[in-house]
């Protein structure tokens, strides 16, 4: 238990205050303005996800990874589709592995118990969600849930449960609850208005494109040794 309230404090304590969030950032090379940099911070403390929104390119899903290299955590993505489904984030069963157990439970007269044999932790392939949330490791995982947009509504219900209480049901094994729930970031561009329900469980964010004079500093961090004059150009092009 106070191994766990430890992990827990963890985000807390790096991500503290609006200027540590932006000084962890920098430190990753990444150049977090403050409406962000407050985003991150109250995230860390009220342990609610992020939801970012803004055009495609602009660093979005690049908050999740520098969150990730910051809390020196498990990076967990999951990527959005058209058709995605629930069961597809949670779980899977290793068919493959299964069928060979159940031939070889046949070849040796041992049917009885293989049912609760081959629904056990040995045959389950865990998917992202269930992933961030049984994250062992020493702290919480990060999550990642990129283009939500891209998804169905259908979906968009379904994380409601797991961003409201952290926790998916394998029916064979029962309820999984994260023992610290993970730093959850969501993305979308926007390509499809997102249901209110799931904004509302969320810190919401737009980013922009950056001004000019940010558009430099991200490159002269992003390209060392680039020239002054150069720098300037790309930036005055774009």
């Amino acid at each position: 238990m106070a191994e766990n309230l430890k992990d827990e404090q963890k985000a807390k304590s790096i991500f503290g205050s609006v200027e540590a969030v932006q000084d962890a950032f920098a430190r990753q090379n990444y150049i977090a303005d403050r409406p962000l940099a407050l985003t991150v911070m109250l995230a860390a403390q009220l342990n609610k996800p992020i939801l970012l929104e803004g055009e495609a390119g602009v660093g979005k899903t690049d908050v999740a990874k520098v969150v990730a290299r910051a809390l020196n955590s498990e990076l967990v993505r999951l990527q959005c589709y058209e058709g995605l489904d629930a069961q597809s984030t949670i779980y899977e069963w290793n068919y493959a592995k299964q069928i060979l157990a159940i031939r070889m439970a046949e070849a040796g007269k041992q049917e009885g118990a293989l049912e609760h044999t081959i629904f056990s932790e040995e045959f389950l392939l865990p998917r992202p969600l269930l992933r961030a949330i049984r994250h062992r490791g020493g702290g919480p995982a990060t999550l990642l849930i990129d283009e939500v947009d891209r998804a169905d509504e259908e979906f968009e219900a379904f994380l409601l449960e797991v961003l409201s209480d952290y926790q998916v049901t394998v029916p064979e094994l029962g309820t999984f609850v994260a023992t610290h729930p993970p730093f959850v970031v969501l993305t979308s561009n926007r390509t499809r208005e997102l249901n209110d329900a799931l904004k509302r469980r969320c810190l919401y964010l737009w980013i922009d494109y950056p001004p000019a004079s940010k558009e430099r500093e991200i490159v002269v961090r992003k390209v060392p040794g680039i020239s002054d004059q150069l720098a300037q150009q790309i930036c005055d092009l774009m």
